[in-house]
């Protein structure tokens, strides 16, 4: 596939895709020098992955794996460039999800009050924000964001935070007797 490369008169400019389905990942790519000021290596390895694993392939199609890949990076190409690749799939945006429903039950937890005074211990919610944080804006907002413009998954994965927060933060509520078993 990439013996072309010299025959082609290909540059820094250039960009080769190379599908082979005799391996596990069908597609390959060879890439100009000048390319990888609007598409790094980062963006390569993730369009590789997504497109071109064998899991896509058979659900899809090897045409649908070359076709996806082009219209990936023309899209980008046309923005001016692209440092990972648009577009959401379902099982990143589970991922996305499940992560901040987690970093939502951990803020809730550390948020219960510590003693009756207290409406919410905003000290321990603050302690345990990096973990929290880490889970709910790193691994759950940022790919969305950075992957599609839709409004959809960003409002999802926000309501999932708002939710395991208040399940956590009122679980303890949940397990009390109430007021009138105990007279």
């Amino acid at each position: 596939g990439r013996a072309v490369i010299k025959y082609w008169g290909l540059d820094d400019k250039s960009i080769l895709l190379v599908a082979d389905a005799r391996g596990g990942n069908i597609l390959s790519f060879s890439v100009g020098d000048a390319v990888y000021e609007f598409l790094p290596r980062t963006f390569w390895i993730e369009l590789q992955t997504r497109f071109g694993n064998l899991y896509f392939v058979r659900e899809e199609g090897e045409d649908q794996a070359i076709l996806q890949a082009l219209d990936s990076v023309k899209g980008c190409l046309l923005k001016g460039g692209c440092n990972v690749v648009p577009g959401l799939p379902r099982e990143q945006w589970i991922l996305t999800l499940v992560t901040s429903a987690v970093g939502g039950i951990i803020c809730g937890f550390a948020a219960q009050p510590r003693n009756d005074k207290q409406i919410v211990a905003w000290q321990w919610a603050l302690i345990f924000s990096p973990l929290w944080g880490m889970l709910f804006i790193a691994f759950g907002i940022a790919p969305v964001i950075t992957r599609t413009s839709d409004w959809l998954p960003l409002v999802r994965n926000i309501s999932a935070f708002a939710i395991g927060a208040l399940v956590a933060y009122l679980s303890p509520a949940f397990s009390r007797p109430s007021s009138s078993a105990e007279s």
